[in-house]
């Protein structure tokens, strides 16, 4: 009995953690400077000048 609450206890957990997990990196991606909506990044000195 207890090592099924345990179980449970567990799996829930982890769910939590994977959804949580999720939301952190789809913030941490929508903060990079250097991509922004429909713009391109261009560095001078680099083979490919610009790219998307």
């Amino acid at each position: 009995m207890l090592a099924r609450r345990f179980t449970i206890v567990c799996l829930l957990v982890t769910l939590f953690g994977m959804g949580f997990a999720i939301l952190v990196a789809e913030a941490g991606r929508s903060k990079n400077p250097y991509q922004t909506a429909g713009a391109t990044s261009c560095f001078v000195g680099q083979k490919i000048f610009c790219r998307r």
